[in-house]
């Protein structure tokens, strides 16, 4: 499977198609983890709001239900950051700091003598099989969450000509 196969032209660089997890964490900006932040914050104060607009539990009964909407505004606040994140790791938007951080650390693994996107630990069939699997997962995610775990050599970087 080579990198043209799944080639998406995009008005920014692409920095990589099927970003590592740690990557993208890393890579995320403050506006993404204020988006975080507001949705686990967001998520009880609209059940607070709809409680008081028509009570349905008692005192006690909302307890459970606030701890249950903050833990759900937590986990969709994470994955709506996370799919901002990869949106610029693919070009789709702009990422100008993500590219000279991408830089930056492709050159320290390079000086260290180190796999460029780190070592595999499957054959070459399952890398395949999990690079097909997590590229462009995050767009993807009302579906199934699914993240690129994986280290493998399939991947679409600034390196490759984006003017097809």
């Amino acid at each position: 499977m080579s990198s043209a196969e799944q080639y998406i032209k995009t008005e920014h660089p692409v920095i990589d198609s099927d970003p590592h997890f740690n990557r993208v964490v890393g890579y995320m900006r403050a506006s993404d983890l204020a988006t975080w932040g507001a949705a686990t914050a967001a998520a009880p104060a609209i059940l607070l709001g709809l409680e008081r607009l028509r009570p349905g539990a008692g005192p006690k009964g909302i307890n459970l239900a606030l701890k249950v909407a903050t833990g759900l505004g937590f986990m969709g606040g994470f994955l709506l950051a996370y799919q901002n994140s990869s949106l610029r790791f693919w070009g789709w938007s702009e990422n100008a700091r993500e590219q000279e951080m991408n830089r930056d650390e492709m050159a320290k693994r390079v000086a260290a003598g180190l796999p460029v996107y780190g070592e595999p630990t499957m054959d070459e069939a399952s890398q395949a099989a999990a690079a097909r699997n997590s590229k462009y997962a995050a767009i993807k995610f009302s579906a199934i969450p699914w993240f690129n775990t994986t280290n493998h050599k399939y991947h679409l970087s600034e390196s490759t000509p984006n003017d097809k």
